[in-house]
């Protein structure tokens, strides 16, 4: 087992994001303090948000850190050994589906009066993505038949490990692994199985140019899903997570997800569990904004 590498701030940049549509920096952060796969809570100053992740490409580590102007617009700066700061700034925009144009929503919400209710009550929320397909790939491994709260702890411990520190204002930040660290893994504590070896197989496709986002993106969804497939220990279930959460696909309907049904149900009183056909039907209203309406339908669920 390697030990971390502390990555000093050598350079710093800034660039600007301005969202078109809603968006709100505060429910962005809010909802990351309380997502179990993140593995750590936000310890940013308030009205920041705080953000350490290898680049897609480069896999070198970066820090950023977000505050929201008066005028909506988002300043960021750079931290750490990532020079690449376009690379960075268009991952940023991934990371909180900042890349896709939000101001169709209110269309949405005039299509369907609960996609309505939705977007008033999670004002300003988007989908909080992985910090990259390859992340979310690692994690469906880990978490695979264990209990989440568990694997965000081995996931947490496989950072400690192999992770770079980033410093954010003075403050230490812990990377998620970049691939190279976790493309000889052999072993490692709470990963039981295959899951270290499949691990690895993962880290080198990341290595090669396989789960870039913009691939995927750029991919049918059946050729995206058939893709990540082919990765050892990716079934159907992970590879609709790395698709949505991973490369952040905006506009996708899954049909895998049992807790989604039933927030379906609830939300629009349904007296009975949605079949394909309801759900298609229902989300046809949702379009081109699929995934994030499921998002909030799912968030809307954990919170009652």
């Amino acid at each position: 087992m390697s030990s971390a590498l502390i990555v000093e701030p050598a350079a710093t940049a800034t660039f600007t994001l301005e969202p078109r549509g809603p968006f709100s920096l505060e429910a962005a952060a809010r909802f990351w303090g309380g997502f179990t796969p993140a593995g750590h809570p936000d310890t940013a100053q308030p009205g920041h948000l705080h953000m350490a992740f290898p680049v897609e490409r480069t896999w070198a580590s970066a820090g950023v850190c977000l505050r929201e102007a008066t005028n909506g617009t988002l300043t960021a700066e750079v931290f750490g050994d990532a020079l690449d700061t376009e690379a960075v700034r268009h991952q940023t925009t991934r990371i909180l589906s900042l890349d896709v144009d939000g101001r169709g929503l209110d269309e949405v919400g005039r299509r369907d009066p609960v996609a309505a209710q939705l977007l008033e009550h999670f004002p300003g929320l988007r989908p909080v993505c992985f910090y990259s397909p390859y992340e979310a790939a690692v994690w469906a491994i880990i978490s695979h038949r264990i209990q989440m709260r568990q694997a965000a702890t081995i996931k947490t411990r496989l950072a400690e490990a192999y992770g770079e520190i980033v410093s954010i204002h003075g403050e230490p930040m812990r990377a998620f692994p970049s691939p190279r660290a976790l493309a000889e893994l052999h072993e490692f504590p709470g990963l039981f199985g295959r899951k270290p070896t499949s691990i690895a197989v993962i880290a080198k496709a990341a290595l090669a140019g396989d789960l870039e986002a913009d691939t995927l993106r750029s991919l049918s969804d059946a050729a995206a899903l058939a893709h990540l497939q082919a990765l050892p220990g990716i079934g159907p279930f992970s590879a609709e997570l790395i698709l949505l959460r991973g490369s952040g696909h905006p506009d996708y309907l899954t049909l895998l997800e049992p807790r989604f049904r039933r927030a379906v149900r609830e939300t629009y009183g349904l007296d009975h569990d949605p079949t394909d056909a309801d759900l298609q039907r229902i989300s046809d209203n949702w379009r081109p904004y699929r995934t994030w309406i499921t998002f909030l339908l799912r968030q809307s669920a954990a919170n009652e």
